[in-house]
């Protein structure tokens, strides 16, 4: 059973981060398969961890890409990037945190992820145009 309070924390922390639109497609995609999914990462994720004190979105924006390039998780990396834009991690973040991947989790990991991001940033520059 889904804690009310604790849901539409995470929620609102999830739309302020990822945007508006990419919540409501996740949310018109969730079937009967995943919904308790759907709950726990909105709770346990956005609700919980994100919404949390102590670092700003923009930290907790540059640790997770690090994990998510680290760990190889090419689609969340993307999508983490592109939530960029409302965390107020930079692109020279970006740079930055990849160094720290090559480095720690290795350069294959920080190649495919720079690849990415590049990708990514590019098309918000071309759709800012």
């Amino acid at each position: 059973m889904a804690d009310t309070s604790l849901f539409e924390r995470g929620m609102a922390t999830r739309r302020a981060v990822l945007g508006d639109g990419h919540v409501d497609k996740a949310t018109a995609r969730t079937t009967a398969l995943d919904d308790a999914f759907q709950t726990f990462i909105t709770e346990g994720a956005w609700g919980s961890v994100w919404s949390r004190p102590g670092l700003s979105k923009r930290e907790r924006s540059m640790i997770t890409l690090a994990l998510l390039a680290g760990l190889g998780h090419e689609e969340e990396f993307a999508m983490h990037v592109r939530a960029t834009v409302n965390t107020g991690a930079t692109a020279e973040d970006i740079k930055e945190l990849l160094m720290h991947v090559a480095i720690y989790a290795g350069v294959p990991a920080a190649n495919s992820a720079y690849k990415i991001a590049k990708h990514e940033l590019a098309q918000r520059e071309e759709t800012a145009r």
